[in-house]
Order: structure tokens, then sequence, then C-alpha cells
């Protein structure tokens, strides 16, 4: 067999690869989404290290954000008092209210704990990131 004929040899255009979301895990989000009050204990891996925390939906987590924001002192401060519902607002218009809901891009933990190989923690009030960017995922914290 000529190598012309060997699908082995032959020249292949380079695939490109996009990180997909866990289906379960987006789908576990979303149906955290329909009440803003509903919290679950989980622990995410990501970048190859663990963070846990209580997942909590989009809606509870913009309200902390916004709440943590009235907090804060100096000159921009009052610039960033709307600035969570100035977002949302943003959003809603890109999307438009009659599109179809997609399943969740984002994830988000109140008083969550990013524990690093080495060893290293750090404690966040507030935590949100990808789906995408989510690795591995159990309900439940460490003890």
């Amino acid at each position: 067999m000529s190598a012309e004929h060997d699908p082995l040899h032959q020249p292949s255009a380079p695939i490109v690869t996009e990180p997909v979301p866990d289906l379960q895990l987006q789908l576990l989000v979303r149906l955290l989404g329909r009440d803003a009050g509903a919290a679950l204990p989980i622990t995410l891996t990501v970048g190859g290290a663990f963070l846990h925390g209580d997942l909590i939906s989009h809606e509870a987590w913009t309200t902390d954000w916004a709440h943590s924001l009235h907090g804060l002192d100096g000159p921009g401060a009052k610039l960033l008092e709307r600035f969570p519902e100035q977002v949302d607002e943003v959003v809603e218009e890109k999307q438009g209210r009659s599109a179809p809901q997609r399943l969740p891009q984002w994830i988000h933990l109140r008083d969550a704990t990013g524990v690093a190989a080495g060893g290293g923690s750090a404690v966040m009030p507030l935590w949100r990131g990808r789906l995408a960017d989510v690795s591995g995922w159990s309900l439940g914290k460490p003890k």
C-alpha cells in the first residue's frame, strides 16, 4: 500500500476543540436557579485545584454581589451601586426575552474555599466561574 492511500499518512486539518461543560452539572445549576433561596454544598475541580462552597443561583449571587458593592468605599463606589442590575439589563437586551432559555454557562458559589495542590487555601465570600472550566465535581464538601 502506498503512502497516498494509507489513511495513517494522510495530512489532516487541525481540529479545534473547546471545553464542554458537564451536562449534568449544567442541569443541576439550572434546577437550582428556580429557587433563589436554595443552596447545595458542592466541591469542584477547577484548574487542578479543589474549590468547595455552597452552589447558589445566579439571582442569589447577583443579589449578594450587589450587596457587597454597596459596602465599598472610595471615589468609584457610587458608580458600582447599580452595576449588577445594569449587567443583567444588558444581557437581557442582547438575548431578548423571547429567546429560548439556554443551559447555564456560569456557576456561582457562596462561602467558597479554594485549595491548591500545595495545600494553600483562599476563602472567597462569592465566586463565579465558567462551567466549561470545571473538570470534576461532587455534591458535598470535604470533611
